[in-house]
């Protein structure tokens, strides 16, 4: 019943330090543990707000 399946490649590219606590959730709700780490999430949009939410901190690939 999955009508797609895309994917989202996602780096963390950039420290949260400094950052508010909210955004330091949506990068662990993201499943990052450690900068330059990359995860492979589905694309929903769910996933794609997290994206938006820190797009400052994260470099996205469709694949």
């Amino acid at each position: 019943m999955a009508k797609s399946s895309k994917q989202l490649q996602i780096t963390w590219v950039k420290s949260s330090i400094g950052y508010s606590q909210d955004q330091k959730a949506t990068i662990k709700a993201m499943g990052f543990r450690r900068l330059g780490q990359t995860v492979v999430l589905p694309d929903n949009p769910s996933i794609r707000g997290m994206v938006h939410k820190v797009k400052h901190l994260v470099e996205v690939q469709e694949t």
